[in-house]
């Protein structure tokens, strides 16, 4: 394989790969706080509709991802009060902006953070943190000092399982974001683009450099699992 000679080559190839970790960093650290609160709030919760709202929250999962993307452009869309707001606020609408990949990201990622966190949470002894209560700690330090540690592992993997699913997030942030390059192309729709044109060459750079990654945090998660 002919490897990158010119500096432009070397900034084709590299404009993804920064613009993914990018989004998967601002992406996976919302995921991770969004899904460890929640997943801590409803640990130990029942309540009529717990199930239905849990079953929402998990559809990301299952949905293909146009659907998703769908929603998200209906949701974010001109018309909508979100979609407003936004422009409002920002002057411009966020669709077609990297940001919309990073909502994109967040909405496939958060069902594995969430799912991860709930479990974790539901393994602490409820008596740890009685006691932590019975001493007269608060709801955030009995969270911070005793709840996240015990948790931890479940936490650690479910974060980085999360980072992982915003990296490779391909549908969803196509139709949302777009695939512009230097602006919203991420390495999953540079592929795409890379083999529809039949750039093998800069497709196998990207799929290399993506696999090295991916491999890289899975195999941290399972090296802490065995």
């Amino acid at each position: 394989m002919v490897l990158l000679q010119s500096n432009s080559s070397l900034e084709t190839f590299m404009e993804p790969v920064w613009l993914s970790l990018k989004v998967t960093l601002v992406a996976g650290m919302v995921v991770v706080i969004l899904g460890t609160l929640v997943g801590r709030y409803l640990a130990r919760k029942s309540f009529k509709g717990l199930s239905a709202i849990e079953t929402f929250m998990m559809l990301p999962m299952v949905l293909p991802p146009t659907v998703v993307g769908f929603f998200l452009i209906i949701l974010f869309g001109k018309n909508s009060i979100f979609g407003k707001a936004v422009e409002w606020l920002f002057h411009q609408p966020i669709i077609f902006t990297w940001w919309a990949a990073v909502i994109a990201s967040i909405v496939v990622a958060f069902p594995l953070m969430y799912q991860s966190a709930k479990s974790g949470f539901q393994g602490v002894d409820q008596h740890i943190e009685e006691a932590g209560r019975v001493d007269g700690a608060s709801e955030w330090r009995i969270l911070q000092s005793i709840s996240i540690p015990l948790a931890s592992r479940a936490l650690i993997s479910g974060a980085i399982l999360s980072f992982a699913r915003a990296l490779g997030e391909f549908g969803a942030t196509l139709m949302f974001a777009g695939n512009i390059p230097g602006k919203t192309q991420t390495i999953p729709t540079a592929i795409y683009v890379a083999i529809d044109s039949g750039n093998m060459q800069l497709a196998w750079l990207w799929v290399i450099a993506i696999v090295v990654i991916s491999f890289i945090m899975l195999f941290f998660v399972r090296s802490r699992d065995s």
